[in-house]
Order: C-alpha cells, then structure tokens, then sequence
C-alpha cells in the first residue's frame, strides 16, 4: 500500500477537490444548508480564509489561506466532512459518503492562484451544470462579483467554451 503525503507550509494557501464516494449523488447542493454550516463552525473554531470556493452535487473545489502559523488543513476537512456526515443523521458513516482522501496543491505565487480561482469558478460550466458562472448557484463568484474582482458575464457562455476547446 502506498502511503500518500501530504505538504504542509505554515500560513499558505491551498487549492482542495473534496469529492463524495458516489460521483452519482447530489447530496452536496441539496443539503447545501447543511455543508455552509459545517464549514461555518468550523472556520469559527479554527479559522482560515476562504479564498474561492464552488459547490457541486457530488464535488467541491476551493482555495483556503490558513493563519500564519498554522498547517492543518486535514483537520479542519476531518471535521467538516465529520460534522457534514453527522447532520445527515449518518454518524459514523463518512467512509461511505466521501472518498477518503481529497486533492491539495500548495499554491505558489498569485498566478498560481488566479489559475486556480478561475478553474474553481468554471467547473459548473464545465462539467455542465450551468450554461454560464454567473447561473451557478453555490460559489463564492458571486462574492467576488459584488467586489469587483471578476466581471458578471466573466467566463462566457458553455458555445464559447466548447469552440474554444476545438480550436
């Protein structure tokens, strides 16, 4: 068996894909109540910014920046996938919701993150849940939108990504 390790740099930002077991579910946007909450009590009791983050049925994407001294990461996704699976009234069952590991990169420059805030941004298009950014629901573009950070029809229209794809 292998054994996967992770990296660890105090205070710095990281891209994550959390995925649940079955790629079929849509438990992460019809209990989205449930998921913002956890991560709320959470980010309340070991606080990080969140930098992006978007929301699928059955994945997420998102960019964290962790306080200056601090490099744990995978406790905070214990308990916010511990507190999410509890909700559900499925205690002792995360193994059966989520896949057990998730995906980080350790962000190197403000290029490395603007690449990565835009792959957060266009995955619903992507994968065909939205037509367009601005339709999809559960992301913090829309935060980022009211600061003025992206404009509202950033990322076209899923004809424009689909030709650009063939080029």
């Amino acid at each position: 068996m292998s054994q996967y390790r992770r990296s660890y740099l105090p205070g710095g930002s990281w891209f994550f894909t959390v995925n649940l077991r079955s790629r079929k579910s849509d438990l992460l946007c019809r209990h989205i109540d449930l998921l913002r909450h956890q991560v709320a009590r959470v980010k309340s009791r070991r606080p990080f910014i969140i930098n992006a983050w978007v929301v699928l049925p059955e994945h997420m994407h998102c960019i964290w920046t962790l306080p200056e001294n601090d490099t744990d990461y995978s406790g905070r996704w214990r308990e916010i996938k511990k507190g999410f699976t509890r909700a559900l009234g499925s205690a002792g069952l995360a193994d059966t919701i989520w896949q057990r590991c998730f995906w980080e990169h350790c962000l190197r420059d403000e290029e490395d993150l603007r690449r990565h805030k835009d792959y957060v941004y266009i995955n619903p298009v992507k994968h065909g849940w939205a037509k367009r950014v601005q339709d999809w629901p559960w992301s913090s573009f829309h935060r980022d939108v009211a600061a003025g950070l992206y404009p509202l029809d950033w990322g076209g229209e899923m004809a424009d990504i689909r030709a650009g794809e063939r080029e």
